[in-house]
């Protein structure tokens, strides 16, 4: 693999570490821990993390706005919510870098043209594979869509539990964080977001 990724920018203007530079970070880690990075089980570890951050953090090379790009217009006048629920996340918080894992639900209102199901989920994706906070995530991707689709409301619910918070500090296993958002007509009229809540908690099928 060669030793610098080129296809995701650095943040801020700063240079770009090479993925030697990654590796050899990762050793330090490991010697920190009080491990020994020359270990048998430990020698391909850097290697490993490395390959990892290239996944985990995949969204920083990727664009919405591409995926938002291609929309729909023979929808035979459908101008109702369009919802995808359960759309799972896999993100890292920033603070700690401890993996978050949980579900989205978005909805929207078309104005006149819709976009596939998929890239509904993808968006999530894009935003969720970068260092995040739930509450900036959740913020990303209504922002996206409102800015990219212009429909008459979006609506998004993230519930998810946090790492950071359940392997480490007050150790609090299976508690989950709500967060959500609401824009157009799903906050100005409640009976909007009424429905778009009770189908979040509606019975899935079994």
């Amino acid at each position: 693999m060669k030793d610098t990724d080129d296809t995701r920018p650095a943040a801020a203007g700063r240079p770009r570490p090479s993925r030697s530079e990654a590796e050899a970070a990762v050793r330090t880690l490991i010697a920190w821990a009080g491990e020994d990075p020359d270990r048998e089980g430990l020698r391909d570890t850097p290697r490993r993390v490395a390959a990892a951050y290239e996944s985990w953090f995949r969204g920083y090379g990727q664009d919405p706005a591409a995926v938002l790009s291609r929309t729909f217009g023979d929808v035979n006048g459908y101008d109702d919510m369009v919802m995808v629920r359960d759309v799972r996340l896999e993100s890292h918080c920033e603070h700690h870098l401890a993996p978050f894992i949980g579900v989205a639900h978005i909805a929207y209102l078309p104005r006149d043209r819709v976009v596939g199901l998929s890239k509904l989920a993808r968006v999530v994706e894009i935003f969720a594979k970068r260092m995040q906070t739930q509450e900036a995530l959740t913020a990303q991707i209504a922002s996206a869509i409102e800015l990219h689709l212009a429909p008459r409301g979006v609506a998004i619910l993230v519930e998810a539990e946090h790492m950071c918070m359940s392997t480490r500090g007050v150790n609090q296993q299976g508690v989950s964080t709500v967060t959500t958002r609401f824009s157009g007509a799903f906050d100005t009229d409640p009976a909007y977001r009424e429905r778009f809540l009770g189908l979040v908690h509606a019975p899935r099928r079994p």
